[in-house]
């Protein structure tokens, strides 16, 4: 008669090979879906600042002249929503079913479409516009579709200036409130004075000052809210102040096939290990 420890160590085999055929034909479905479509785009999700326009990157790869290309459609819809958001085919928009929220704003590059890049530039974008995108291009070298997950946000610019020892930071418009940090060159947090002011929009305005700063002084000053982190490093001259910023956006959510297969590898080992 089989031991409780034999058991239940037939008993995580089995599970581990049924998980493993589970991830192998999840791997099969997704590279025979990437091999087929021939469809990317450089940023599948990005982040738009309201009120300001968005490119949703997507073309047909390899690239080719228009001459290898032959007649290149682009179609471009939005999950949940009727009509389409952009169509250009036979050479020209084809806007006749276009959902009205869209009407006016968008538009693709008809050069770049002749070499099989449908990138979709949308103006204005608004709240309403978060989603998830489907790219569809057809020509007689190749065909296929891409995702892409749009998101919104607020924010803006960041300003410095330094008077009487002290440096200030004001930005005109971010949503929701962000976090504001000081830090000093050596990565310790600062203790800065911030106030914010919020619009009836529900837009935050917000000035963060720093006291007792020096010349030659380099500091670095980091808002972020949870999509946008805006990280400025300052350095104090004898006539104003020296600005880098850069801005960074959340990624979008992902747990990649190759990810999965590291906790099931750790099964296996143990498993094996326990034998």
């Amino acid at each position: 008669m089989a031991s409780m420890g034999d058991i239940i160590f037939w008993s995580m085999i089995v599970l581990i090979v049924a998980f493993s055929a589970i991830i192998i034909l999840f791997l099969a479905l997704s590279f025979s879906t990437s091999s087929s479509s021939n469809i990317e785009s450089d940023n599948r999700f990005p982040v738009a600042n309201l009120g300001e326009e968005v490119l949703l990157s997507c073309q047909l790869t390899p690239a080719e002249t228009p001459q290898v290309m032959g007649d290149v459609a682009v179609a471009w819809t939005k999950a949940n929503l009727s009509g389409v958001v952009y169509k250009y085919k036979d050479g020209a928009p084809q806007l006749a079913d276009q959902n009205p929220q869209f009407s006016r704003r968008t538009s693709v590059f008809p050069n770049a479409v002749a070499r099989g890049n449908g990138s979709l530039l949308m103006a204005a974008v608004r709240r309403g516009d978060d989603g998830v995108y489907t790219c569809s291009i057809d020509a007689d070298t190749g065909a296929g579709s891409v995702d892409i997950h749009l998101r919104t946000a607020v924010y803006s610019t960041l300003t410095f200036s330094v008077s009487g020892g002290t440096l200030t930071a004001a930005a005109s418009r971010w949503q929701p409130q962000p976090g504001v940090t000081w830090l000093a060159s050596n990565g310790t947090a600062l203790h800065g004075i911030t106030q914010f002011s919020r619009k009836p929009s529900g837009v935050y305005s917000f000035v963060s000052t720093l006291k007792q700063v020096g010349v030659d002084d380099v500091y670095t000053f980091r808002v972020q809210s949870p999509l946008v982190t805006g990280t400025s490093k300052v350095t104090i001259t004898g006539s104003g102040v020296e600005v880098e910023t850069r801005f960074s956006f959340s990624a979008g959510p992902s747990l990649s096939p190759s990810q999965c297969l590291v906790p099931l590898a750790s099964l296996l080992i143990y498993a094996f290990g326990a034998t």
